[in-house]
């Protein structure tokens, strides 16, 4: 695709003219994602001008690429006709999930001028929670029966997946009750021999997901057995969907999204989805900020409780505040380092409660070793600074145990959450690094104390 500035920069020239043939050339000769990148940069009544003249098959193509606020705005701008339309050509799990951001009267509204079985099968998926495979699933699924020939199967495969426009990924065996059976690839269909039975040439052992798995649990299964699509069944495995690749992909960014703003002190489940922190509204990025941020005050408020409680040692000795940021720093680098690989570890299986005490163990050594080396470097520094070998020391053991803790905090803390089913990414947020300056503050102060006392 040429450069967006360009582009977009031509297309608002051709809105201007009203040279609408040459609009609707321009606009169809693009993908649909890029067209996607292209009305996030319009206004409002140029993506208007835009949307009646893309062919319908691209436009709904396109509406999936947009962000959930520009699909809702852009349907809810353009003829409720055009807009059924639209949304009857999108999967059955993208419609549902438009329709479920619009007002619930408006959604109806669409529902209700949407072919009757199309509509039917939104309204199911509307049912369920969007965060499980209910809803996220699509429930056109390609199967056959147990007791059909190669050739019959072959002949349903080809009349179902041109009339009702299907994804080709594997066939799924069902019984006459609708129980999934098994699963067969089309490879092994296509070159099998004719004759034979379905039941003959199928897989029993079938990887599924429930419909009320939630979707964190699904992309670990994706993950783990590199599937196309997954089957959905219900509690008497009755086939009820299918769950596909760019579904999960779609799960993963959003997980991955989520644990990078938790991570950072942002709350992520205001209820507010799809009010985007970015471009949405203020008063909702003002509120997923202030609630970490808030702890933290506290968590500092103590920080400045300890350190006012030596404030005897800083009159004693002045030069010993010089070294705080630096003790402070560090501890919240390494301890964040640990914290970010236990929390991924964790998302991808790595590391699990099991492998946990390996891993405090492995990370401990860790902290030590760089403690120890850090410890070294910044005894050298100080004595050659401030001609002061005794000084010198107490830093560098301050230092060496602020790492080596700040590493097992950061360590440790994923784990406990995980073991009381919270968030482990909440770790790695900033009440963990207040955690780790109040203790190294602590335990720096204390040594210092020590070496006045016993000069």
């Amino acid at each position: 695709m040429p450069n967006i500035e360009n582009t977009i920069d031509r297309i608002q020239e051709l809105i201007e003219l009203n040279a609408e043939p040459q609009l609707r050339e321009e606009l169809n000769s693009y993908h649909s994602a890029d067209l996607a990148d292209i009305f996030q940069q319009l206004k409002p009544e140029e993506r208007l001008s835009c949307i009646t003249q893309i062919d319908e098959e691209k436009a709904a193509d396109m509406i999936e690429y947009l962000p959930p606020q520009l699909q809702v705005e852009i349907l809810g701008d353009i003829d409720t006709e055009l807009a059924s339309r639209l949304i009857s050509k999108l999967p059955h799990d993208e419609a549902a999930d438009v329709l479920g951001d619009m007002e619930e009267d408006e959604s109806q509204a669409y529902l209700e001028q949407l072919p009757k079985k199309f509509s039917s099968e939104v309204r199911e998926l509307l049912t369920y929670n969007e965060d499980t495979a209910g809803g996220i699933m699509t429930p056109l699924v390609l199967t056959v029966y147990d007791n059909m020939t190669v050739k019959e199967a072959l002949e349903t495969i080809r009349i179902k997946a041109d009339k009702e426009n299907m994804e080709l990924y594997y066939v799924y065996v069902v019984d006459k009750h609708n129980h999934l059976v098994g699963v067969v690839s089309l490879r092994t269909l296509i070159t099998a021999p004719m004759h034979l039975n379905i039941s003959d040439i199928m897989s029993k052992d079938i990887v599924k997901v429930h419909i009320d798995d939630y979707q964190d649990h699904i992309a670990e299964i994706f993950m783990k057995y590199q599937f196309n699509a997954l089957p959905v069944v219900d509690l008497y495995n009755h086939l009820k969907g299918i769950v596909t690749w760019d579904d999960v992909q779609d799960i993963v960014e959003e997980e991955t999204t989520d644990e990078i703003l938790t991570s950072s002190g942002i709350v992520t489940d205001l209820g507010d989805e799809d009010d985007d922190l970015l471009t949405g509204s203020l008063l909702h990025s003002i509120r997923a900020r202030i609630p970490w941020l808030f702890i933290t005050l506290i968590g500092e408020f103590i920080a400045v409780t300890v350190t006012n409680k030596y404030d005897h040692t800083f009159t004693a000795l002045p030069v010993i505040a010089a070294f705080m940021p630096l003790l402070a720093g560090l501890g919240g680098n390494i301890g964040t380092q640990s914290i970010t690989l236990m929390v991924r570890g964790m998302s991808t299986g790595q590391i699990t409660l099991n492998s946990g005490w390996h891993q405090i163990m492995r990370e401990t050594i860790t902290g030590l070793t760089i403690g120890v080396i850090f410890g070294f470097l910044v005894t050298v520094v100080t004595w050659g600074w401030q001609h002061n070998v005794e000084l010198g020391l107490i830093v560098g053991l301050a230092m060496c145990l602020n790492m080596t803790i700040a590493t097992l905090i950061g360590t440790c803390t994923p784990l406990v959450l995980k073991k009381i089913k919270i968030d482990p990414a909440v770790a790695s947020g900033p009440v963990i690094a207040t955690t780790i300056d109040v203790v190294g503050l602590a335990i720096y102060l204390t040594l210092v104390t020590w070496y006045l006392i016993n000069l």
